[in-house]
Formats: structure tokens, C-alpha cells, sequence
């Protein structure tokens, strides 16, 4: 099983795509969707934008009841399975959709991801916020090691310590340097700590500055474009969004603010049709039903979707960076 339908990205397609974002200045939205309705949101809204889009999966999707119910593996086969099958429908078939590991850590950390690449995931990377450096580089390295044994391409986003305030350029050599110099070519995105936190916490610290240095020393490491990854962005303002792009940001995560969106439109529309789920009520049975809820949360959620991806400047970027696999 590969990913080879319609527009869902494979490894060496979504690295054009990486560097496509950094050389022309926007950012792709790496939306966290935790089930099939959120997808099809995402998907829509890129579509209708003409923007590449990233949907991504953490530890908590993949065993969560929409998908693995508890068995990681299981959730990412019935993830990918889903989105291959969006991948081959009319509307998305020229489409670039990306899928993307994020979050992955615990004592199965390797065996998840090599699984991901034997399934040929669009792009990978891992959770190392309780690593040391040297765990850090040794999974890095055994993901590339493992891609090579199988002769499978793999695109790796490597992350420091991102909740950590803003990472010295010294761990960019220290930890994106060693992954490139003992397993070059496999690095595309380059995630250091910029001053942001993952949730809804303070980002008083955000650093554009570090940003640009990082992406500028993690490119001269490499001999190519390397785009930032922004984690934990859903605190930032729009203006502060279009500086980290400016920047050298190419992949930006979205989860907190996404998660909040649709939790509270679920109990806007709850509490607003309690008296129709009532058993006895003439409505209840068209209301009780998943769509009922999934339509509302819908309309509130795909303007933040569009929000940020326009926010990004990714709007009208899908259809060029098709162009230039063409040509």
C-alpha cells in the first residue's frame, strides 16, 4: 500500500513541495484532523483555494476511536486508506494532499514511524521533546537507515526542543547537522524552538530573527532550501504568521486553535438543540445524527481553515507547484 493515488503526495513529491513553499515565500497549513469529518473540512477549503494542504496525525489521533480504536498501526492504515481513497475521487485527483506523522513518541516510537515509511507517508517526523540530542540524532538516523535498507524514499522533518524557548543556532549544528552529515539528503523541514509554545500559552518570546537564522544556517548545512516547521503557531496573530513566512517558515502546525473551534461549536450546537433531542420531539432523529453536529461544526470551522490558509499565502499555490511537475 503506497501512497500513489490522485494527489496524496509521496516522499520525494512532497520534498518538491517543501521546497516549492520556502523559495516562494508561503507556508503550507499542517492542519492535526482528528477524524473523517475534520479531513473533508480541510480538504474542501484547500480545494476551493487552490492551496497545498498538510493533514497530520499525532499518537492521539491514530489510536483514537475514529481510527485505531487504541492500536496506532491499525489507526495509521485506516488513516491512510481514507485519505488514498479522497486522493482518487474526481475532485481531489489533481490536488496536492500531503500526509504527515507529528507527535509520534513512547516506547513504540520507531516501530510507528518505520511502519510509516514501509507505507510511504508523505513526509515523517517524530515527537523528541523527551529525548536527549543523542536520541534524538540515533531514531533520526535509523528512520534514514531503515528507508535505505528498503531502498524507499523518505522526507524527515526534525524538530529541538520546540517548547523551549528560542533553540541556539549551536543545537542546529549539533542535532540537524549530524542527521546530514552521517544520512544526507533526508532532512527537508528543520523545527527548532522559536519562541512559541504548543497549546494556547504565551508567545511573548516569538522570534522571527531566530527563525530566519536557523532556516539560513539549516539550508547552508545542506546544500539546498530547508523550510522551518512552526510548532504551537495557534497563539500567534496573523501579522506575526505572515513575518515567520517571510522568514523562512513552510510548514505551519495547527491543532490547539483547530481543536477549540470545532469542540466549541459541538456544544454551541448541543446546547442550542437541546429541547429537539428530546425522545419524544418531531425533530429529534435528524438532529441526534452525526451530520447534524458535523454540518454545524462545518460552518464554523472552514472560515478558520480558509483564514489561515490564506493567512499563509497558499492560496493559488496547488495548481503552480503542479505546473512545475510538469515541466
Amino acid at each position: 500500500m503506497a501512497l500513489s493515488a490522485g494527489m496524496l503526495l509521496s516522499p520525494a513529491h512532497t520534498r518538491q513541495l517543501y521546497q516549492h513553499a520556502v523559495e516562494n515565500k508561503y507556508a503550507i497549513l499542517a492542519a492535526n484532523a482528528d477524524s473523517p469529518a475534520a479531513i473533508n473540512d480541510c480538504l474542501q477549503v484547500a480545494k476551493e483555494l487552490d492551496a497545498p494542504i498538510i493533514i497530520e496525525t499525532s499518537l492521539w489521533q491514530l489510536t483514537g476511536q475514529s481510527w485505531g480504536a487504541g492500536d496506532p498501526v491499525l489507526g495509521m492504515e485506516l488513516y491512510i486508506d481514507f485519505l488514498l481513497g479522497k486522493g482518487e475521487t474526481e475532485e481531489y485527483a489533481e490536488h496536492p494532499i500531503v500526509y504527515h506523522t507529528d507527535h509520534i513518541k513512547g516506547p513504540f516510537t520507531l516501530d510507528i514511524l518505520q511502519y510509516a515509511i514501509d507505507l510511504e507517508a508523505s513526509s515523517v517526523s517524530l515527537d523528541s521533546s523527551e529525548m536527549s540530542h543523542e536520541e534524538n540524532i540515533d531514531h533520526m538516523l535509523q528512520l534514514c537507515f531503515h528507508a535505505s535498507e528498503l531502498e524507499l524514499k523518505v522526507t524527515l522533518e526534525m524538530e529541538a526542543g520546540v517548547d523551549d524557548g528560542v533553540t541556539e543556532l549551536e543545537e542546529t549544528r549539533e542535532l540537524f547537522g549530524a542527521v546530514e552529515t552521517l544520512a544526507p539528503g533526508y532532512l527537508a523541514l528543520w523545527a527548532p524552538g522559536v519562541g512559541t509554545k504548543h497549546g494556547l500559552g504565551d508567545v511573548a518570546g516569538f522570534s522571527t530573527e531566530a527563525i530566519q537564522q536557523h532556516q539560513e544556517l539549516a539550508s547552508e548545512f545542506a546544500g539546498r532550501p530547508i523550510g522551518i516547521a512552526l510548532h504551537g503557531s495557534s497563539g500567534l496573530t496573523n501579522d506575526q504568521l505572515q513575518a515567520a513566512v517571510q522568514a523562512g517558515v513552510a510548514k505551519v502546525n495547527w491543532s490547539s486553535e483547530s481543536l477549540l473551534t470545532r469542540s466549541h461549536a459541538a456544544r454551541d450546537y448541543y446546547t442550542e438543540n437541546a429541547e429537539k433531542l428530546e425522545s419524544g420531539h418531531a425533530e429529534f432523529k435528524v438532529t441526534a445524527m452525526d451530520n447534524g453536529v458535523q454540518s454545524y461544526v462545518s460552518q464554523k470551522y472552514q472560515p478558520k481553515v480558509k483564514e489561515r490558509i490564506e493567512t499563509l499565502g497558499g492560496a493559488g499555490q496547488a495548481s503552480k507547484f503542479i505546473q512545475t511537475l510538469l515541466t
